[in-house]
């Protein structure tokens, strides 16, 4: 079953209480995952803030939200200004409400780079990064109960200093964010880290995973990407090539540009 609609955002169950919301029309193609649980419900990352998420949420439950963010990139933090509660891991607390890292005229430039078709209603010049104080800063292993079901938050840095996994222990789903996707794992901006994200990729290969859900582009991935990646790191590292301004090494469904 596939619930379009909004006509921008695209909805697939999981389960019969988690929901993919995804933005396919962009070349970003961005997912966000709804977990709803008794008490309360989740919303991993809200997207690129093209249109309304919270209008999509609210068709799909009726309990209270609160929004849990992988990591604060403009690409994940877009619909953050629908919601109240949100969570962020300190380490990128002051990029929600200091100073986002990258000018909005470059954010701009990413959103646009690929034409797409729009919704009627979005108007670029308006489009504005998300700046906002967090009701809620994550720590490593903190654990969210939302009603029968249990949330891990994992801090996985590399790809940004507050970077998070989010793991669900009882059934075995890692919402993986911009740490693991097939396509290009960027670690060659200033405020990346190759050696951390290594280190990162280390620690969620030794969880036991069964269905693995991406921040970015192909659902259909088996969570032994993982390994797959962790071995690459492994070899770059091996090979004294583990930094920065290396370029880009291509894989058969992944990449890591430093």
């Amino acid at each position: 079953l596939i619930i379009k609609m909004e006509n921008w955002f695209t909805v697939e169950p999981i389960d019969s209480d988690t929901f993919i919301i995804s933005e396919y029309k962009h070349w970003e193609e961005t997912h966000c995952y709804l977990l709803c649980g008794t008490k309360k419900a989740l919303l991993i990352d809200t997207g690129l803030g093209i249109e309304n998420i919270k209008k999509v949420v609210e068709n799909l439950t009726a309990l209270p939200v609160s929004v849990l963010t992988t990591h604060a990139h403009w690409d994940h933090i877009g619909g953050h200004k629908y919601f109240d509660d949100i969570a962020v891991h300190e380490a990128e607390k002051d990029w929600l409400f200091v100073k986002f890292p990258i000018p909005r005229q470059t954010v701009i430039e990413a959103l646009t780079k690929v034409p797409c078709p729009f919704p009627s209603g979005f108007n670029i010049e308006k489009y504005r990064i998300f700046q906002g104080f967090p009701k809620k800063l994550l720590h490593d292993k903190e654990r969210i109960d939302i009603g029968g079901r249990v949330i891990e938050a994992i801090h996985t840095p590399g790809h940004s200093p507050g970077h998070c996994c989010f793991y669900e222990p009882k059934r075995k789903y890692l919402y993986s964010g911009d740490l693991i996707y097939s396509g290009c794992l960027d670690i060659f901006y200033p405020t990346t880290n190759p050696q951390q994200f290594r280190d990162s990729v280390k620690r969620i290969r030794a969880l036991e995973i069964n269905r693995l859900f991406p921040g970015h582009h192909s659902l259909k991935i088996s969570p032994k990407i993982i390994e797959r990646i962790g071995d690459a790191f492994d070899m770059l590292y091996e090979n004294e090539l583990l930094h920065q301004g290396n370029g880009i090494f291509k894989y058969d469904d992944f990449q890591i540009h430093l």
